[in-house]
C-alpha cells in the first residue's frame, strides 16, 4: 500500500490511521508540546501502544500552566514521556542575551534552532523512530493546510497527523468523552503568531 493509498483509505479516519501506522514495525513516537487540546493525541495513541515515547522538546519558556497541564496529562494516561531542553538553560541564556528575541529580531531564527530544532533533531538521532505522530492541523497555517496525514519526510520518517482534519469542536467532543483536561494558556515565542510555522514542521 503507497502513502497516498493510506492518505485517501484512511486520511479522514484517525483512529484508524494510527493502528495502521503502529503496523509499520520499528519506532514510534509522539511529540507534543501540551499546547491546546494535545491531550487528544496522546490519548488516541498511548490507548493502543501504552508505552510508545511521548517525545517533549521543553524549551524552557512554557507558561506554569502548560508546566501544570504537562504534569497532569502525563500523570493521567501514564504517558512513557521523554523530556529534550535546550543545551544552555533558559536562565544561562538570559543572562548572556537578554529575553526572547522577538520575530522582527535578527536574532531570533538563532534563538529558534537553540531552543527548539535542535533538541528536536537530538531526539531523533538519539531514538531513531520509524514513525512519528504529531497532532498538525490543517487549519493551523497555510503551510499546514497543504499537507497530507500521512507523508515520508526528509529523515526517511513517517510522518503521520491523524487529526490534521478535525475541527476544534471535534477535538472538543474527544476531550469530553474521554474526561481529559486541556490547557488554553500556552504560548510558543518561537512562533510568536499562531498561524506562522516555528520552522519545525517546514524543516521536517
Amino acid at each position: 500500500m503507497t502513502i497516498d493509498d493510506v492518505n485517501q483509505q484512511f486520511g479522514n479516519d484517525a483512529e484508524k490511521l494510527v493502528e495502521w501506522a503502529l503496523e509499520q514495525g520499528g519506532l514510534p513516537i509522539v511529540t507534543t508540546n501540551f499546547r491546546p487540546f494535545e491531550a487528544v493525541i496522546l490519548h488516541m495513541v498511548a490507548t493502543l501502544k501504552p508505552d510508545v515515547p511521548v517525545v517533549w522538546m521543553d524549551s524552557g519558556y512554557n507558561t506554569p500552566a502548560t508546566y501544570q497541564f504537562a504534569d497532569e496529562v502525563t500523570q493521567k494516561l501514564g504517558l512513557n514521556r521523554f523530556i529534550f531542553v535546550p543545551k544552555r538553560t533558559r536562565a544561562h541564556r538570559e543572562a548572556v542575551e537578554g529575553d526572547a528575541p522577538g520575530l522582527d529580531d535578527p536574532r531570533h531564527d538563532a534563538f529558534t534552532a537553540e531552543v527548539k530544532l535542535e533538541p528536536f533533531e537530538r531526539a531523533i538521532r538519539e531514538m531513531a523512530p520509524t514513525v512519528w505522530f504529531t497532532a498538525l492541523r490543517a487549519s493551523d497555517t497555510q503551510h499546514r493546510a497543504q499537507m497530507q496525514p500521512v507523508s515520508v519526510n526528509s529523515d526517511g520518517l513517517i510522518k503521520v497527523a491523524p487529526l490534521l482534519h478535525w475541527s476544534s469542536k471535534d477535538l472538543y467532543e474527544y476531550l469530553v468523552k474521554h474526561d481529559l483536561p486541556n490547557n488554553f494558556d500556552y504560548f510558543d515565542p518561537t512562533k510568536g503568531e499562531e498561524t506562522r510555522e516555528c520552522g519545525l514542521h517546514l524543516a521536517h
